[in-house]
């Protein structure tokens, strides 16, 4: 499932350089993430490295945007283009 960042971000900026696919970004009040883009650092790395960096521990799995590992990588794949012959 993709990621989200909850209210309790304090707005640090350690977050969004840390996505490989440009899944983060400044919102009205808080970084977000979009679900479309999140696959939880599957394909690029072992764990999520926003949720490594987060100072406060705000970003969660996202409840409305529930996926398996394979759909995770399946969509790393159509991001990065991974696995294209």
């Amino acid at each position: 499932m993709a990621l989200m960042i909850t209210d309790e971000c304090i707005n640090c900026d350690v977050c969004e350089p840390e996505c490989p696919n440009g899944a983060i970004s400044q919102g009205d009040e808080t970084y977000v993430i979009e679900p479309s883009l999140c696959t939880e650092c599957v394909g690029h790395y072992e764990t999520s490295q926003c949720v490594e960096v987060c100072p406060v521990d705000c970003i969660v799995k996202d409840p409305n945007h529930e996926e398996s590992e394979d759909e995770l990588r399946a969509k790393f794949e159509r991001i990065t283009g991974a696995g294209s012959s």
